[in-house]
C-alpha cells in the first residue's frame, strides 16, 4: 500500500463514482481503476462494490478508510513540520474564496499554511467571485480563489480545473427523467439561483440569454446549502456545477446533462495581487504541490 492509494480509495469513497473522484485526484478514470484494483489484488479482497450509478465502500473498505485518511494526515503533517523547522516567515496573508469550490478545498489548504508559517496572521474572507475579483485587484486581498473568467484582465491568474454545468431538479420534475435536457426545455421554469457577485450566477445569465432563455430566478441566495434546500423543496431548480450536485445535501435531487456544445463550463481560478504579501506564493506553491503529486503521469500503481 502506497500513499497514492490510499488518497484514491478516500476520493473514490468520498465521491462514490469513478469519474468525479479522478478529477478530483487529476488522474485519468483508467489510472484511478487501475490503482483501486491493485489495491484490491494486494489486499485479496473487494474493496468497493460496483453499480452502474454508484460506487459504495464494502465492509473491507469501511474497516481501511480511516487508516488511510490518517497515513494521509501524517503525510501532510510531516512534510509541514520539516518545512517549518527550516523557514521562519512572519506577516500577514490576506486570503478570499467563494463558497463550495471543488477544486480546492481552501479551509485545508489554510490549514497546512498555519501548521507550516504559524507567525503569519491568517485573514480570511468568503463572498461572491466577482467582489473577490475587486478587492483582489484593489489591493484589499493578496490571494483570491474564484469561479469566474470575467473581468481578470491585466490581472494574474491560474486556472486550477473546470467542471460541466448540470441542470439540478426535483425528482418528481418533469425534467427528472431525461437522459439530457436542452435549453429550450428550460424555457417557463422557476429557477434558484445565487447573487449577481457569485461567477455562477453571471454564467448562468450569460448561457441563458446565449441559448434564447428568458429566466424567471423566484429565488435567490447567498448559500450552496440553501439553493439545495429550496430545490428539494421544490421551489425551482437550478444550474449549478457538476460536483455541487455530488454533494450529501443533493441526495434525492437529480442531476441532468445539458448540451455540451452549447454549455460553458465552470472554471476555478487563483487570482493574486501586485505586489502581494510575501507569504501568498507560498500559499500557492503548498496547493501546486499537491496538485502535481496528483498528476496522472506520476501514477505508481
Amino acid at each position: 500500500m502506497d500513499l497514492r492509494q490510499m488518497e484514491y480509495l478516500v476520493a473514490l469513497a468520498d465521491e462514490q463514482q469513478f469519474t468525479r473522484a479522478a478529477a478530483a485526484c487529476r488522474v485519468s478514470q483508467s489510472g484511478l481503476s487501475a490503482a483501486i484494483r491493485g489495491l484490491e489484488d494486494e489486499l485479496g479482497t473487494p474493496l468497493f462494490t460496483r453499480t452502474t450509478r454508484r460506487v459504495e465502500p464494502t465492509d473491507a473498505g469501511l474497516a481501511l478508510l480511516p487508516y488511510a485518511r490518517a497515513m494521509l494526515a501524517q503525510s501532510a503533517a510531516a512534510r509541514d513540520a520539516v518545512v517549518h523547522a527550516t523557514r521562519q516567515l512572519s506577516g500577514e496573508l490576506r486570503v478570499g474564496a467563494e463558497q463550495c469550490l471543488g477544486v480546492v478545498d481552501v479551509p485545508s489548504l489554510l490549514e497546512r499554511f498555519r501548521r507550516r508559517y504559524p507567525l503569519v496572521d491568517i485573514h480570511f474572507s468568503q463572498c461572491g467571485s466577482h467582489d473577490l475579483v475587486e478587492q483582489v485587484r484593489d489591493g484589499r486581498l493578496d490571494v483570491a480563489f474564484v469561479a469566474t473568467n470575467e473581468h481578470l484582465t491585466g490581472m494574474m491568474h491560474t486556472e486550477l480545473g473546470r467542471w460541466p454545468v448540470v441542470l439540478l431538479c426535483p425528482p418528481d420534475h418533469r425534467l427528472a427523467a431525461s437522459a439530457r435536457v436542452d435549453w429550450a426545455d428550460l424555457r417557463e421554469q422557476d429557477f434558484i439561483d445565487f447573487e449577481e457577485s457569485w461567477g455562477m450566477r453571471s454564467l448562468n445569465d450569460a448561457a441563458c440569454a446565449a441559448n434564447g432563455v428568458t429566466r424567471r430566478v423566484r429565488c435567490t441566495v447567498n448559500d450552496v446549502h440553501t439553493l439545495l434546500d429550496l430545490v428539494q423543496r421544490g421551489l425551482g431548480v437550478a444550474l449549478v456545477p457538476q460536483h455541487v450536485a455530488s454533494k450529501p445535501q443533493a441526495a434525492g435531487l437529480v442531476a441532468v446533462p445539458l448540451p455540451p456544445s452549447a454549455t460553458p463550463n465552470w472554471v476555478v481560478s487563483t487570482v493574486t495581487g501586485s505586489p502581494a504579501a510575501t507569504s501568498a506564493p507560498l500559499l500557492l506553491e503548498i496547493l501546486d504541490a499537491e496538485l502535481r503529486r496528483r498528476e496522472p503521469d506520476s501514477l505508481t500503481a
